[in-house]
């Protein structure tokens, strides 16, 4: 070692020499017509070049972000989500199919499609929307009442339609539809004349029992009763505005044996179905 503070020697092997040198030359830390090792060295003691461990992200990692990115498009914030996007593009980490699906996005991260509907729905104006899904079908609804609700962490387009086909809920709400708003690439969104409508709705009511009784808080505007049972005790009575049978019985099962659906009876005997089913399946 020479003068302390101001030149250091290392001991390096050629090829590691080499690595260095590539480095210098890639980030134009050059003396005259050669890569200059010392001014690489400079730049990373100054933090002008900063040292991080690279592509060594686990899948897990990327799986996370990239579920953040998806979800920030969701709610609108478009530009954090291309930054998150430009980000896992740096990375050697992204399986193909992913790096695919980001670049799309990055191409054209807003969904000028998505955009209309927001306005269509602010100005309660009714509209066509048209799209084709990832199987090649092609879809079309004339829709005269819309709504963006999240289920589940995932926003969806509940809306009324003219159109009914192929909708398995029960007959009172067969006008309704609910689309994932993600897995809409891109759609054709047309005005129509008309008046704007609203969700037909049908109302539910359940009882919640033991911890769930205590612990239940309403989550929707759409709760019109939520009081102790007047005849039960220890037991909460909710009635509630459902526009969607499939959701309301996802939440029923989560809640398990704390929660019955008590009226309508058609209700009811979907829950008692998939209860079936249910049984079926684990061979009880």
């Amino acid at each position: 070692m020479g003068r302390p503070g101001r030149s250091i020697t290392l001991s390096l092997s050629e090829q590691d020499k080499a690595h260095l040198e590539a480095l210098a030359d890639e980030f134009g830390m050059i003396w005259g017509d050669r890569p200059n090792v010392s001014e690489l060295v400079k730049a990373i003691a100054s933090r002008k070049l900063v040292i991080a461990p690279n592509h060594n992200w686990t899948m897990e990692r990327v799986h996370i972000l990239n579920r953040a990115r998806t979800a920030l498009v969701d709610v609108g914030e478009i530009e954090i989500a291309v930054a998150i996007a430009q980000l896992l593009l740096e990375r050697s980490e992204l399986t193909i199919p992913l790096r695919a699906e980001i670049e799309q996005f990055t191409n054209q991260p807003t969904l000028s499609w998505r955009l209309e509907v927001e306005r269509y729905i602010h100005r309660h104006q009714p509209f066509c929307l048209s799209y084709q899904d990832a199987a090649g079908r092609v879809w079309q609804f004339t829709i005269r009442y819309a709504e963006i609700s999240t289920y589940e962490d995932r926003q969806y387009l509940d809306c009324w339609c003219e159109e009914t086909e192929g909708n398995q809920d029960l007959p009172e709400l067969m006008h309704n539809r609910c689309l994932r708003l993600d897995r809409i690439t891109d759609a054709a969104v047309s005005p129509i004349e008309g008046k704007w409508s609203e969700l037909a709705t049908i109302a539910v009511e359940l009882h919640l029992l033991r911890g769930l009784a205590f612990a239940y808080r309403s989550k929707t505007a759409r709760d019109e009763v939520n009081e102790w049972a007047a005849d039960l005790p220890q037991v909460r009575r909710v009635v509630r505005q459902v526009s969607n049978t499939f959701w309301l019985i996802r939440e029923v099962l989560r809640y398990g044996q704390d929660c019955e659906v008590i009226a309508p009876e058609a209700v009811r005997d979907r829950i008692k179905q998939e209860v079936r089913s249910l049984y079926q399946q684990y061979g009880l």
